[in-house]
């Protein structure tokens, strides 16, 4: 019985736990085979990758307020970030790796960096 490489169909000679005929054909299977999810990271960091460079423009000094519409006139996404923080008090972070915000009042914003 011949194996056959599950991108082309050709013969696969060589070792017995070889699964495609080239690095080619591997290299094409698996980006075919990623392709969605591939999309879906590249799409969701990218966002994220805005999001940090529009916190850290607004707020180059670790602390300050900032409207709501700045932000979103940036083009800053409210549903992309990476982590969230709750203070012992019950206040919530929000945070884009070091760059966080903190809704408050009147559509306004605490802008904070953590430190490392």
């Amino acid at each position: 019985m011949h194996r056959k490489c599950p991108e082309c169909g050709d013969r696969i000679i060589g070792r017995v736990d070889k699964k495609f005929c080239s690095d080619g054909c591997r290299n094409a299977y698996n980006n075919r085979i990623n392709k969605d999810s591939k999309n879906l990271i590249r799409n969701t960091n990218n966002r994220l990758r805005k999001n940090y460079r529009i916190l850290e423009a607004l707020n180059p000094n670790k602390k300050t307020k900032c409207s709501r519409a700045k932000l979103v006139e940036r083009g800053f996404d409210f549903n992309y970030f990476t982590s969230i923080y709750t203070t012992k008090a019950g206040t919530i972070y929000y945070f884009v790796y070091d760059q966080g915000y903190l809704p408050l009042e009147g559509d306004y914003y605490a802008l904070v960096k953590r430190d490392d």
